[in-house]
């Protein structure tokens, strides 16, 4: 056995995100908030919601409610697209109604790793009311989502999960 002492590789602060793409910009979430990145299918459609309320999709025997996250955020409804895919999303534990979230994304999303100096606040975007926060990775100008209160606009809602 040798007495020189093990050199420990210093832990990484780099956090596995991924890129969902929307019309015009991505959001930026950690990847254990994304359960599976399904193809998209026909959604159930409840009558009598709003725009931004895409209906059920269904997955693994669940209902799965579907946001248009550029709709709840007051721009233009996005068209579907063949390669879009629905990104669903894990709970925030705000309740137990909805376990899973989806949102509508325009293809298929990008991973990548972010480490804490790479991530810097874009101040100088304006915030709309589902965006937590705008961020800069290197030259991306990204949203992280406000997965909470989309949670809490669907309860909102009313409507049987």
């Amino acid at each position: 056995m040798s007495d020189t002492p093990i050199e420990l590789q210093a832990a990484t602060n780099d956090i596995p995100c991924m890129l969902l793409p929307l019309v015009e910009e991505f959001l930026l979430v950690p990847t254990v908030t994304v359960a599976e990145m399904a193809p998209i299918q026909p959604f159930e459609i409840i009558p009598n919601t709003p725009d931004w309320f895409l209906g059920f999709y269904p997955w693994r025997n669940l209902r799965v409610p579907v946001v248009s996250f550029e709709t709840i955020n007051e721009q233009s409804p996005p068209k579907l697209n063949a390669r879009g895919r629905v990104a669903v999303l894990n709970n925030t534990g705000l309740s137990e109604k909805v376990p899973f979230l989806g949102l509508l994304t325009q293809n298929i999303p990008r991973m990548t790793r972010v480490e804490e100096p790479d991530i810097t606040e874009n101040e100088s975007a304006d915030l709309r009311p589902y965006d937590m926060i705008a961020v800069k990775v290197g030259l991306e100008e990204l949203v992280v989502p406000n997965i909470e209160s989309l949670e809490a606009a669907v309860l909102a809602l009313n409507i049987k999960m």
